[in-house]
């Protein structure tokens, strides 16, 4: 990356926020330049660094996480949200992302996968751990039922759906399927409009629920 990527930490739990920033000041292309300890200092924090993504942990006092996370989307629309959870919160991170966060990392993660997951969401990519996504896809019952209508989707666009599903930017589904770049955004905005979802994290979610990808795909 030709710049480091610019993060907020917003975590209520004073060692596991520092924990997070000390992880993190090991990468020089992830770049600490903010912390909070509720939803409203994290919300003063995104304003005064337009961060790139701020982790967020959703049980916090003042003002939790879901309450946050609309906010912080309307005064920096481009910031990407990566939810930082226990185990134990599969309803509320669902409802996470449908508000809008592009992502999900348990708090017991490894720093690999911290990074990782940092990485995914600032290109635009979900991030869906697997020991979660089946807890989570029992809570997408509360969808439209507009929703349901996979039988909308061309075949291009049911395979286009299946690599998002597997976490694959649009540069390399476009690769996979041998077309230009332009075209793969083009099929992820129609799938993303005819299955009224909001983001590529539900898509993936979607594509698992209605077994058009599963976990063990590669």
């Amino acid at each position: 990356m030709s710049s480091s990527i610019k993060v907020v930490v917003v975590e209520n739990q004073t060692v596991v926020r520092q924990g997070l920033m000390a992880i993190l000041s090991f990468h020089d292309d992830v770049d600490v330049v903010g912390e909070a300890q509720n939803g409203l200092e994290g919300i003063w924090a995104v304003e005064e660094h337009k961060p790139d993504v701020v982790l967020l942990d959703l049980m916090m006092p003042v003002l939790d996480g879901l309450t946050t996370i609309p906010r912080i989307l309307e005064i920096a629309p481009k910031t990407r949200i990566l939810i930082v959870t226990g185990y134990g919160e599969a309803e509320n991170i669902f409802k996470a992302i449908k508000l809008g966060a592009l992502g999900y990392l348990l708090k017991d993660s490894s720093h690999e996968q911290l990074v990782s997951a940092i990485k995914s969401v600032y290109q635009g990519e979900a991030f869906i751990h697997p020991s979660m996504a089946l807890r989570m896809i029992r809570e997408m019952n509360e969808f439209s039922p507009e929703v349901n209508d996979k039988n909308s989707l061309t075949k291009r666009e049911i395979e286009t759906l299946k690599l998002i599903a597997q976490g694959l930017s649009n540069q390399d589904i476009a690769k996979e399927l041998v077309v230009h770049n332009r075209t793969i955004a083009k099929y992820v905005s129609i799938i993303l409009h005819k299955l009224h979802l909001e983001n590529r994290t539900q898509a993936a979610l979607y594509a698992l629920r209605e077994g058009i990808t599963d976990l063990d795909d590669d």
